[in-house]
This record gives structure tokens, C-alpha cells and sequence, in this order.
């Protein structure tokens, strides 16, 4: 009989999405049992809505629930690190949104916390777990796509003054950053999940579209991957038209993606464009036996129930969450120096604990 996990979602923006493409979908493996939120009319709204009874203002009342086997943390990102070493500490599983924390300095502070811990940590990385996504994995995978040449990845998006009314999101120290950490960080982690970790890159930023905030708002980053490939990524929160798209280019096959408008995990498109016949025959024979996990955020949670419910390592962990720091931390630096970095970013560097105020 599968054990069914009691989980308490702490911040109810984005973790109303958890509750409805995550936990419900997966009836037999969690049960939302608490929520909290510092907001106690919408607390009650979204209680209301799932028919949850126990709903929490304080955190500390969730920490002290002995039923609770993991906590949801889906609050703002400067939150984040409190949160989930106090989870830790409790001995309580940590399920948390993106960005985990703000620099690499943290990141280690939590390997260490949990490696001292009875509960584990999986970052969100919910567009790993597209259909589409899978598939283009598996191909990969198999050698069926040949060698990697370069890519293409935009995260080409539209958020206005509107968007910023949530005052948190205007600064450095509350977001921990702008388009890169905070729009445009699935996308990226999802082009280095199909074609491996960066070798180097060069990155400028600008804030062009929205005044008066710290944070970026339009990136541009250039990358050489340790597997060859050259690859380009850019983002920008003033697109009039909001798409986000990814090219993969091999050497027997094209890979690509095209979501208008805003990206979703649930139903972006996939196209596998082969060389010849004898490639298309091959694909379709991979495809054929090949079986992806439940889209999105229900598949990212099933994993996760089946590795804490068999004691297996995570599906997404702290060191997946550490190579998209990585990425970040070395972007703003060579933003900030106009200069190429070599990754990965090591401990006396002078953004390891972070780039908050410094740029």
C-alpha cells in the first residue's frame, strides 16, 4: 500500500498551483494538510477553495506539526533560506519554488543543514518534466540525436508596472534578481538538463523596460558547454509578443520548442525534425516504447514521493539547484566585469555570497 505524505504549502501565490497540478493529481501519495500564509484573507479564500481546514498565519505553528512530513515553500525568494533550514532542523522534508536562495554561499549553508538532517530538499524544476522535454531527453540519451552543435533558448516575455506592484519583486535583496533568476531560470535549467553543465559564458544585463525597479529585466547570455556545444540564451520582460523558445540543433536531428504566449511545462509544443528517413525510423521506434512520467509539476511530485517512500536519492536535488546558482552567480559577474567566466564559481570568489547591492 503506498504511504500517503502530509504536506503543509506555506505561501499560496504559486503554491496554489502545487496544490491543484501537484498534490491533487497525486491522491494516493499526499495529502495537503495545512496551509499558511501571512495574508489571512487569502488564506482562508484558498482554504476555502481545497477544503482545507488547518490554515496557519504563523510558521512556526506549521513547524510544530508532527503529522507534517514535508513543507511546500512557495513564498517570496529572500524568505526562502529561513524557511527551508527550519524545515530542516525540524527534521521536516522541503519541497521549494525557484529561486532557492541567493548566492552559493546559501546553497552550501544548505547541503550542509540537510546532510545533518532527517528530511531532504527538492528545488522546483517542473519544465524537466514536460512531454515533450522527456522525450527529447530520451532521444539524447539513447545517441539517437547525434553530436550537439548549438542552441537557442529566449524567454521572451511581458510584465509590466503591474507586475511590479508586488513590491518584493523590485529589489535585489527580496528577489534575489530579475528576468534571469526569476523568469527565464526554468528555461535555461531545462536547455542544461538536455545538453549538460556550462563550461564558460559571457553575459550582459539591462533593466530597459520597467523604471524605477533594481532588478534586470533584459538579458543576453553566451555559453560554451562542457559537451562542445555553443549555445545563446536570452530574456527580456518587454516582449508585445510573449513566446518562449528552444532550438537544439545535432548532428542528426533538429530539437525545438515553441510556446506562445508564456512557456507552461503542461503544454508546450515539441518537434523532433530528423535528417533523413533512416533517423525518422529510429525515433519513432524510441518514442514508440517509451513511457515519460505524468506532466509538469504532478510528475516532479510523484517523483519525489517515490524517493522519500523508497529511500532512492531525489528526482531534482540541492546540486541540481547549485549548477542554476552557478549559472547565475557567474552571469552577473561577467556582466558586472564585461568579462568571460569559467565556471564553476569557486568559494573565494567575490560574488559566493552573492550579488545582491553589487551590481
Amino acid at each position: 500500500m503506498t504511504r500517503k505524505l502530509k504536506v503543509a504549502v506555506v505561501g499560496l501565490g504559486v503554491g496554489q498551483t502545487h496544490i491543484s497540478r501537484g498534490y491533487l493529481p497525486n491522491p494516493e501519495r499526499f495529502e495537503v494538510a495545512a496551509i499558511c500564509d501571512i495574508d489571512a484573507s487569502h488564506l482562508n479564500a484558498v482554504g476555502d477553495r481545497f477544503g482545507i481546514e488547518r490554515r496557519e498565519t504563523d510558521y512556526l505553528e506549521i513547524l510544530g506539526m508532527d503529522d507534517i512530513d514535508v513543507i511546500d515553500v512557495c513564498t517570496p525568494p529572500g524568505t526562502h533560506k529561513a524557511l527551508m533550514l527550519a524545515a530542516l532542523k525540524a527534521g521536516k522534508h522541503v519541497i521549494c519554488e525557484k529561486p532557492l536562495v541567493g548566492s552559493l554561499a546559501d546553497i552550501d549553508e544548505l547541503l550542509d543543514a540537510e546532510s545533518r538532517s532527517s528530511g531532504h530538499v527538492m528545488p522546483i524544476m517542473q519544465y524537466r518534466y514536460n512531454d515533450g522535454a522527456q522525450k527529447a531527453k530520451h532521444l539524447i540519451t539513447t545517441g539517437i540525436a547525434g553530436k550537439p552543435y548549438v542552441a537557442t533558448c529566449e524567454v521572451h516575455w511581458l510584465r509590466d508596472a503591474h507586475y511590479y506592484e508586488h513590491d518584493w519583486r523590485r529589489h535585489w535583496n527580496d528577489a534575489l534578481g530579475g528576468v534571469l533568476m526569476n523568469h527565464a531560470i526554468h528555461a535555461n535549467d531545462l536547455m542544461f538538463y538536455l545538453l549538460g553543465p556550462v563550461r564558460s559564458l559571457s553575459a550582459r544585463i539591462a533593466t530597459r523596460v520597467n523604471r524605477g525597479i533594481e532588478v534586470e529585466d533584459c538579458a543576453s547570455v553566451t555559453v560554451e558547454l562542457h559537451c562542445g556545444a555553443l549555445a545563446t540564451t536570452s530574456a527580456t520582460l518587454g516582449s508585445v509578443e510573449p513566446l518562449s523558445r528552444m532550438r537544439l540543433c545535432f548532428e542528426n536531428m533538429v530539437i525545438e520548442t515553441d510556446s506562445r504566449p508564456d512557456f507552461t511545462a503542461e503544454d508546450a509544443p515539441w518537434r523532433f525534425i530528423p535528417a533523413n528517413d533512416e533517423i525518422a525510423r529510429r525515433i519513432d521506434e524510441a518514442l514508440a516504447e517509451f513511457a515519460p512520467p505524468p506532466t509538469g509539476f504532478a510528475g516532479q511530485m510523484q517523483g519525489f514521493h517515490n524517493a522519500i517512500c523508497t529511500k532512492t536519492p531525489l528526482p531534482l536535488t540541492l546540486a541540481d539547484a547549485r549548477h542554476s546558482l552557478d549559472f547565475a552567480t557567474a552571469a552577473y559577474w561577467s556582466a558586472k566585469t564585461y568579462s568571460p567566466v569559467p565556471l564553476p564559481v569557486m568559494a573565494d570568489h567575490a560574488f559566493y555570497h552573492g550579488w545582491q547591492n553589487a551590481i
